[in-house]
């Protein structure tokens, strides 16, 4: 088994690609240890100092760091995760699943035509992007204008967060929907 790591825009964060499918729907960030109980390929993770948040998707898995190098971290990380497919054992333990798009979204029902348009294009142009990059954003909700989206794995805390949101998505969402006004993190 051959495991690549790519660097994302966050620099407490690198993506690491066993080459298969992690989860087969959704997305998982477990930021602590406690959380981590969903997968037992997290609690492992967690098991190496330095390691402070996983976060899983479709085929890729984001490990963020605290207070460690890169060069002590890597080889370990790399070492769990092949352990890990090898065994066997399962990414996701029985009864935890992904997060799912719905869950917590806001929307005046006079606006589900302007939020399915958004939500489309999150879903086709903005997540492929962001999930690139070892992270996922997802749609939250819509109110007077503003789009509130949640960033997950190594878009959460990144420096050029702000940026992608103001800049990136901001501009695309107006772009096409000309009610949307602004664009906030969640």
């Amino acid at each position: 088994m051959f495991i690549q790591t790519e660097v994302t825009p966050n620099p407490a964060t690198l993506k690491f690609l066993p080459g298969r499918t992690v989860l087969d729907s959704g997305t998982l960030e477990m930021r602590d240890r406690a959380e981590a109980a969903q997968s037992p390929l997290a609690e492992r993770l967690f098991d190496i100092p330095g390691v402070g948040g996983v976060f899983l998707g479709s085929d890729f898995i984001t490990v963020t760091k605290s207070g460690s190098d890169w060069p002590q971290l890597k080889p370990a990380i790399l070492g769990v995760i092949m352990e890990h497919f090898m065994s066997g054992a399962p990414i996701v333990a029985a009864g935890a699943s992904g997060d799912t798009d719905e869950a917590g979204e806001f929307f005046e029902q006079a606006d589900a035509d302007t939020v399915a348009t958004i939500k489309e294009l999150i879903e086709t142009r903005v997540r492929p992007a962001v999930a690139n990059d070892g992270g996922d954003i997802t749609f939250r909700g819509y109110k007077e204008g503003v789009v509130y989206l949640a960033m997950k794995g190594s878009c959460s805390g990144c420096p050029s967060s702000t940026a992608t949101l103001k800049h990136g998505i901001q501009n695309l969402l107006r772009h096409f929907v000309p009610d949307v006004t602004e664009v906030r993190p969640i």
